[in-house]
């Protein structure tokens, strides 16, 4: 991450279908972690699945929501079924690339 970087500067990130699915099960999944620990989803991650449930072919998302989905997809992806590995991998990617 850039030195000039903040948590609230945003970045258009494009996913195709498949791509969408899988952020939507990190998130989901980090989501579920939290409640069933009887905890407060955090904020990022309730704003970034908003984000990727409102369907647009472009999501925007902050720094810190792309750090964080980037680390559910690095976890998530080493034990992933083959087809999210290929989709995981390539958001991964462009997240990476962005902060």
């Amino acid at each position: 991450m850039s030195p000039t970087s903040s948590e609230t500067d945003t970045h258009d990130i494009a996913l195709v279908t498949p791509e969408r699915w899988v952020v939507h099960h990190v998130l989901a999944a980090r989501i579920d972690e939290a409640i069933d620990a009887d905890e407060r989803p955090p904020e990022w991650a309730l704003e970034a699945f908003a984000a990727i449930e409102s369907g647009g072919e472009t999501e925007t998302l902050t720094d810190e929501q792309i750090r964080h989905i980037a680390r559910l997809l690095e976890s998530y992806l080493d034990d992933a079924p083959k087809r999210d590995v290929v989709y995981g991998s390539a958001v991964l990617e462009r997240l990476e690339s962005r902060v």
